[in-house]
């Protein structure tokens, strides 16, 4: 049966091919997907083959791309290797459009993912020619039922000149009433509060609205998301996990969390994952989540009677995972809400709810600053994502990493980060396997002692140190946050020109 009821979009059916007849050489487009999730499956494959062709004929063909988050080989993937993107924000994680961007080819705007909308909003990226989003089913009366992400979907669906639709019947038709989606948005000096104060409150509507004059192509597809497995949770990991978990019993000893906790906010990883399953094996109950992505781990929790209810704008799941969820999402209606990412990343609502945000990162320095995006200062991994919109504004907030990488060649601790996305200022407690640092109320120096004693690995410890002793001893009257300026970056040049930090 046709998940399109609308007579009116209904007579608008057409093939991929014949859809991006309305994509031209230079637009702008925005389209659906948030972590795999939710991104359109046949029109990228069609566009691609489009620019191949314009190229043979030695034709310019490229567009600037805008998502909600990453998305997934058959969109980002295709796209950068027929070299049809110019442009790409506001994140990324496929590794052919990292290639593209790395080189040059592409050039990439990391924007925290609470911004992209509003930036969108305010004018700031020119205008949006097409919007290409996924959904569930298109009702009688022209509203879309989103599928299994929502992302920056409403704005592109309200900001593009020209829309096109796919229709996918993989998401299960019972995602009718999972989602939230805000209307109330206002430019400044119009705005008023985002009135959320549960992270199940609803403050929109179920559906995606519309306008029918600007839709137009609608094509039908039957294919699931980009499902990664998650790696089992190895011992650092698990020892990670432990360390975070550990420190929330120590906070509610000290009458600085309720026995429930927080809301949670977990970042996308394995690392991320493993906290789940440590969080599931914990004594904690009636937990909640207000996050940007729901992971197998926190269906698990879900599923434990653990975590009473979770507030998204995604799912990442394993291919295992969501074809169980899909079969049963009924049976999930009520413990979870799906809402815009400008809302589910919203430093106002994160302020007011006193989330525990747990993130991943590339490395920190002595001092507390994180990198979270970059390999040794230039070449970019994924993008800042959400983890400013989170860090900034939580009641707590986790930098976890193992503390090597490249079976020890690389030290996540580093005197100097090459990179940095999360100052001092906004980081509160870095985890490695090797322990935690809890940093709030620390002058710089105090914070490099505890985090070299506590997360450095021991290969590296003792380095560290010696940069910090000598660093107060060079700067005698640079004693607040002493650099040793020749030898901040060294590490990383040895490791380029080494192999080895």
């Amino acid at each position: 049966m046709s998940r399109i009821t609308c007579s009116r979009l209904g007579k608008k059916v057409t093939s991929a091919e014949e859809a991006t007849t309305h994509i031209n050489d230079g637009d702008c487009v925005g389209m659906s997907g948030f972590t795999g999730a939710g991104y359109p499956k046949a029109v990228p494959a069609a566009l691609a083959e489009k620019a191949k062709r314009a190229h043979q004929r030695g034709e310019d063909f490229g567009i600037e791309l805008l998502t909600g988050a990453s998305t997934a080989p058959e969109l980002d993937g295709v796209l950068a290797e027929a070299q049809a993107v110019t442009k790409r924000l506001p994140f990324q994680s496929d590794p052919t459009m990292r290639r593209a961007i790395n080189t040059g080819e592409t050039e990439y705007v990391d924007t925290h993912l609470s911004h992209a909308a509003q930036q969108a909003w305010f004018g700031f990226y020119g205008t949006m020619d097409v919007a290409v989003v996924e959904v569930a089913a298109i009702l009688p009366n022209g509203l879309l039922v989103p599928g299994s992400s929502v992302g920056n979907n409403k704005t592109w669906l309200e900001l593009a000149d020209k829309i096109i639709l796919e229709v996918n019947d993989w998401h299960p038709r019972a995602y009718e009433g999972f989602h939230d989606v805000y209307y109330g948005t206002r430019l400044p000096p119009q705005r008023r509060p985002l009135q959320i104060h549960d992270p199940m409150q609803r403050i929109g509507d179920p559906y995606l609205r519309v306008d029918p004059e600007k839709v137009v192509a609608v094509v039908e597809t039957s294919a699931p998301d980009r499902n990664l497995a998650f790696k089992v949770p190895d011992d650092a990991s698990r020892a990670m996990a432990e360390h975070v978990v550990d420190f929330l019993r120590h906070e509610i000893d000290h009458q600085r969390l309720p026995e429930s906790l927080l809301p949670i906010q977990s970042g996308v990883g394995n690392v991320a994952n493993a906290v789940m399953a440590e969080f599931a094996n914990s004594e904690f109950e009636n937990l909640t989540a207000y996050t940007e992505v729901i992971q197998d781990g926190m269906l698990d929790l879900i599923d434990s009677g653990k975590l009473a209810s979770v507030s998204a704008t995604s799912f990442s799941l394993s291919a295992e995972r969501a074809q169980a969820f899909n079969a049963r999402a009924e049976e999930y209606k009520g413990r979870i809400l799906m809402r815009t990412q400008e809302i589910s990343n919203h430093p106002e609502v994160i302020r007011r709810l006193g989330l525990i945000a747990i993130n991943g990162m590339v490395e920190a320095d002595i001092y507390g600053n994180v990198n979270s995006t970059h390999v040794m200062g230039s070449s970019v991994i994924n993008g800042i994502g959400g983890s400013g919109d989170f860090a900034r504004n939580a009641y707590l907030n986790f930098f976890v990493s193992p503390s090597t990488a490249k079976h020890g060649a690389i030290s996540a601790i580093v005197p100097f980060a090459s990179h940095t996305d999360h100052t001092e200022h906004d980081t509160q407690i870095i985890v490695t396997e090797q322990g935690l640092a809890d940093l709030r109320g620390l002058s710089p120096i105090a914070r490099a002692r505890r985090i070299i004693a506590n997360c450095a690995h021991p290969d590296y410890r003792d380095a560290l140190q010696d940069y910090v002793d000598r660093a107060l001893a060079q700067n005698p009257t640079g004693r607040h946050t002493p650099h040793l300026l020749a030898e901040a970056l060294s590490w990383h040049l040895k490791y380029q020109a080494q192999g080895r930090m």
